[in-house]
């Protein structure tokens, strides 16, 4: 398995930051550190991400794993791994963006929510899919699409709480990703970063416990 994909497994949550003001950013991804969730993910259309993913990937080294979401094209993918993105994740089916991410030795994830789809992207060279929107769909969606691909990762994004994160899970995911049900962003501008931390220790009990059949 590839390095990076195994990091991601090895976190189980994936950690959406999407228009994180500057002087938050490192407090926040440590707050998920602490709380064991220690893959991250930057969306291209925040300000600056460039200069973004070069800081977190220059603050936490081996300890967090950096890549870059919401990438459309294949300039942007580039661009954002030159600035030090580890893997690129796509909302939608962009093969350009999957060739760039190959040529770079990168992993690639697009965005799918049917099984033409998914088998579209990893034909492609994809390392694994996102499953998005997955509250559209909910978990029952994801194990139906493994069933015929079980050789396809797939980690469901989007509506992913602590409340249903084990249901995808136990429905095949290998991972989850979560925005806004993983940070609290008004927790991080009165600099209650604790708040963070529990909510990522929860997230990560939920799925270690899932994955261990409990």
């Amino acid at each position: 398995m590839n390095e990076t994909l195994s990091r991601l497994v090895d976190s189980g949550v994936v950690a959406v930051l999407r228009g994180v003001p500057a002087d938050q950013l490192i407090e926040i991804t440590e707050a998920l550190r602490e709380g064991g969730v220690t893959a991250v993910e930057i969306t291209a259309d925040t300000p600056d991400v460039a200069e973004k993913l070069g800081e977190v990937a220059g603050s936490f080294d081996d300890e967090v794993v950096v890549g870059t979401g919401t990438v459309l094209d294949s300039e942007t993918a580039r661009t954002t791994l030159m600035a030090g993105a580890e893997f690129v994740v796509s909302p939608s089916l962009h093969e350009d963006v999957i060739e760039t991410c190959n040529r770079y030795g990168a992993v690639s994830a697009p965005g799918v929510m049917t099984p033409t789809e998914a088998i579209r992207g990893y034909e492609a060279g994809a390392d694994f899919v996102k499953v998005f929107p997955a509250k559209t769909v909910g978990p029952a969606h994801l194990g139906a699409m493994k069933g015929p691909l079980g050789q396809i990762p797939m980690m469901p994004t989007g509506g992913v709480s602590p409340d249903n994160a084990a249901d995808y899970v136990d429905a095949g995911a290998f991972a989850v990703g979560a925005g806004g049900a993983l940070v609290d962003y008004d927790a991080a501008e009165r600099g209650d970063y604790e708040v963070i931390t529990e909510t990522a220790r929860e997230f990560t009990r939920v799925v270690e416990a899932a994955r261990a059949g409990d």
